[in-house]
């Protein structure tokens, strides 16, 4: 994929995901596994343009989490560097989510990414963490069913309505919105796949019965802000 695409289609996912408060009603459930891990920082893997982070970091703060976020990819959205906010930093070397370097320590998250791993990819990030002996915490804001896929077929008219408010300005973003649309092609296609993708709550549960190490993993599902649930996992040392 080349970066100009990648990362007009990340940032425009950072953008629909802060417009829509996607994560939101993750914010308790969140705050509670940060203060019991005593962790203060957190790496966010694949986090693209920036993911919830710049809503979701004031939140926590507000229920009274006191830390930082370092943002790592395996492909760094450079453009994004320069939008964030105080006590946000990206890391600006490759991470490989399945083998995250030690000097990242910290709560490790995931936004909207894990779908992207297959089965042996996905549960290598789960066992990286346990090998590490670090939390780490997943969230998904899509699902296997008809009622997601169907709402990601229109995905490509918000596209067209967020574009010209995403910052940095870019006319590259404009050109490949609007004149040939390869980013809204890429954002409906990827959000479909995306669905088909997700894991289930049953899979995940499968998949964390077989991870070694003293864990409490809790998966699940919350009522999202519209009529869809999201789905999280989380994995928590027992210490």
């Amino acid at each position: 994929m080349p970066s100009v695409i990648r990362d007009a289609v990340t940032d425009y996912l950072r953008m629909a995901i802060r417009v829509s408060d996607t994560y939101g009603p993750m914010t308790s459930l969140l705050t509670k596994a940060l203060l019991h891990s005593r962790e203060t920082t957190v790496i966010d893997l694949c986090a693209g343009g920036g993911g919830p982070w710049q809503a979701l970091l004031p939140a926590l703060r507000a229920k009274g989490w006191e830390g930082t976020v370092t943002l790592t990819d395996r492909f760094p959205n450079f453009e994004a560097m320069g939008q964030l906010t105080t006590g946000i930093t990206y890391s600006p070397e490759p991470v490989d989510a399945r083998s995250v370097p030690k000097a990242l320590a910290g709560f490790r998250t995931l936004f909207t990414a894990f779908h992207h791993f297959r089965p042996a990819d996905a549960r290598a990030i789960l066992l990286d963490a346990a090998a590490k002996d670090v939390p780490i915490a997943l969230f998904e804001g899509t699902k296997r069913s008809p009622a997601y896929i169907a709402a990601m077929v229109f995905s490509s008219v918000a596209v067209l309505v967020l574009t010209p408010f995403i910052r940095p300005f870019t006319w590259s973003r404009l050109f490949f919105t609007y004149v040939i649309p390869l980013v809204p092609a890429v954002v409906t296609w990827d959000g479909i796949v995306s669905c088909l993708r997700t894991y289930t709550v049953a899979e995940l549960n499968e998949m964390t019965r077989t991870i070694p190490g003293n864990y409490q993993w809790e998966v699940g599902e919350v009522k999202g802000k519209g009529l869809l649930p999201l789905t999280y996992l989380f994995g928590l040392p027992r210490r």
